[in-house]
């Protein structure tokens, strides 16, 4: 049951941290005068961002066939 009870404050742990690297990219992207530099600095945030709202971060604690509704073993394929 404990376990339970510690895997909303991970997720929320992982959120506050990718939100955390989020900013600090933001803020290297405008303090950046290198104009690679900020490309790189803000296709990272893109990527955070991306990952901090990905449904497999959400989904973390579900079976892959929970999440994944792709193919399966029937001959006619989709489910």
């Amino acid at each position: 049951m404990e376990a339970e009870s510690q895997r909303p404050k991970a997720h929320e742990g992982v959120i506050s941290g990718l939100n955390a690297a989020i900013e600090a990219m933001n803020l290297a992207k405008e303090i950046s005068s290198i104009t690679p530099a900020k490309a790189v600095f803000g296709s990272v945030s893109v990527i955070l961002a991306m990952i901090r709202v990905s449904p497999l971060l959400v989904c973390v604690d579900h079976p892959q066939a929970e999440m994944d509704p792709g193919l399966d073993d029937q001959p006619d394929g989709l489910r």
